[in-house]
């Protein structure tokens, strides 16, 4: 840390200007997308949803995000990055307000598919399913425009750190969720949340395009800063980044690093997402919390996972500082920080004497996901240059969002099964278990696929 505070004083630190803005961005973005989950307990009730409902109405989500991710990295990558996060904030943003408008959306839409002959879906899922399909093709957008940003700002032995920064504002945005979505339904209902909520991304778009440009044109950047920032870009890829040549995702497939990424995001996001969108409804159902009620214990759940974010980030520089690449002190890092969800198994056993267990262990579980994800994005940069960071993240994020679906709806089976029994104990045991063994499982096979460091250099 001194030694940046030290290159900073030297050179200028305009580059943690794009990553704040960076970081205010992912907290709108899971601002956003957590409103649902918040108000899910009371929504079910009034609407009469069943968990497979919900779950189903979570994989849309996470089923268009997935596949948007995938053209979100080459679209991204087309329009350039200031463009690009415009575009991505105005569709999420409208997406988010759509929630409030859910059920006259779903009268039109189950309507449309009765005139087109096909099987008319309860109004109340239809029109969230339409509202979060709208979000999250937009959202999509956010974590390949950051990561390219990223790499066009920060030379690589700072990347996962800045990484880290903006990815704990995830964790900001999941902490301030409970502490304001509730409130606000609560005095002026659940309409006016997704509104209010959704505005916001419409402010940070104006800072976005007033402090935004690309380091070559950036007249607030000095010339010491961007040679530093260029410092460490081997200059056959930076002459190839700046022809803008195109690379197929056939191609890029054909890697096996972009395999690894792949690998890693399916087996490790999912996890992400079920914490993210079911523990709101684990906490009411298990533990009888209401709306108010959950507003604390998420905000500290939540809270513990920035260590994780900014401390994943930093983590690998003890690794690198002691002799290993980028690279083998990310994997490293990774390692030990995929041994911490295994506490997660801990959560149902010991969760009868308070929910603050549970609470508590989950925490840490989701701090861990945290400094991982940082990390896995930043194997990325260190392996692709520049002008392909998006698309493989891109590629990434659809196998990320296709582990969410998947983890959705088998929560939401599990869930209406086991509580059928009267053991929805049992369904919330079983979740937590795959919590806890996946990235354990995810870095095994990312290793098996790039046992060492080897960047690509022929794009």
């Amino acid at each position: 840390m001194s030694s940046i505070n030290s290159i900073n004083a030297n050179i200028g630190r305009y580059r943690w200007t794009i990553c704040a803005l960076i970081f205010f961005a992912t907290t709108v973005n899971y601002l956003d997308r957590q409103v649902l989950s918040l108000l899910a307990p009371d929504l079910s009730k009034e609407f009469g949803w069943t968990n497979s409902d919900y779950g189903r109405i979570t994989a849309v989500f996470q089923f268009v995000y997935a596949i948007s991710m995938l053209f979100a990295g080459r679209i991204i990558d087309k329009l350039g990055t200031k463009t690009g996060y415009v575009v991505a904030i105005i569709v999420w943003s409208l997406g988010a307000i759509m929630h409030a408008y859910a059920i006259p959306l779903g009268a039109l839409t189950s309507n449309l598919l009765a005139l087109a002959g096909l099987v008319a879906v309860p109004v109340s899922i239809a029109g969230f399913m339409v509202s979060r399909a709208v979000l999250a093709f937009g959202e999509a957008g956010n974590f390949p425009a950051a990561i390219k940003a990223t790499a066009e700002y920060f030379p690589k032995k700072e990347r996962s750190f800045a990484t880290g920064i903006f990815n704990s504002g995830a964790n900001v945005g999941a902490i301030l969720a409970p502490l304001v979505v509730p409130w606000i339904a609560i005095h002026w209902g659940w309409q006016t949340a997704f509104i209010l909520i959704g505005a916001v991304g419409f402010l940070w778009m104006g800072f976005w395009i007033t402090f935004y440009d690309a380091p070559n044109k950036q007249k607030r950047l000095s010339k010491a800063e961007l040679d530093y920032i260029n410092s460490d870009c081997d200059q056959d890829v930076a002459k190839a980044d700046a022809a803008e040549v195109k690379t197929s995702w056939f191609k890029l497939l054909g890697y096996r690093q972009t395999w690894a990424f792949t690998f890693g995001k399916f087996m490790t996001d999912g996890v992400w997402w079920f914490y993210l969108f079911w523990l709101p409804k684990y906490l009411e159902a298990q533990f009888g919390l209401g709306k108010a009620d959950i507003m604390l214990p998420l905000a500290v759940l939540y809270s513990m996972t920035m260590v994780g974010s900014i401390g994943g980030g930093w983590f690998p520089t003890y690794f690198i500082n002691k002799g290993l690449n980028p690279y083998d002190g990310r994997i490293r890092a990774m390692f030990v920080i995929a041994l911490f969800p295994l506490v997660v198994l801990l959560a149902q056993p010991f969760g009868h004497y308070s929910y603050w267990v549970p609470v508590l262990l989950i925490g840490v579980g989701a701090s861990a996901h945290q400094a991982w994800s940082c990390n896995i994005f930043t194997t990325v940069s260190d392996m692709f240059p520049k002008k392909a960071v998006a698309s493989v993240v891109g590629i990434g994020g659809m196998a990320g969002g296709m582990g969410g679906v998947v983890m959705s709806i088998l929560g939401g089976w599990l869930f209406d099964y086991y509580g059928a029994l009267g053991q929805i104990y049992t369904g919330y045991a079983i979740m937590f278990g795959i919590c806890a063994v996946a990235y354990l499982v995810a870095l095994g096979i990312m290793l098996s696929l790039v046992p060492r460091y080897k960047p690509i250099t022929d794009l």
